[in-house]
């Protein structure tokens, strides 16, 4: 996965990963590549949430 992508970038992908899966045109062999793409992808978002969420609670002590 590409080095320190936004929030932003990685649920854009994310999404486009999503709308290849559910096309139904996707070959078997591109979905588990797709499937761990997307996994790697969610990971980065959680990441940047938990940072997020911390950043704030800072900002409201």
């Amino acid at each position: 996965m590409e080095n320190k992508l936004s929030y932003t970038e990685a649920l854009t992908k994310l999404e486009e990963i999503v709308e290849q899966i559910e096309d139904d045109s996707i070959m078997l062999d591109t979905l588990t590549e797709k499937v761990a793409q997307a996994n790697e992808l969610i990971k980065v978002c959680e990441a940047s949430l938990r940072t997020i969420e911390g950043d704030v609670r800072d900002v409201l002590k």
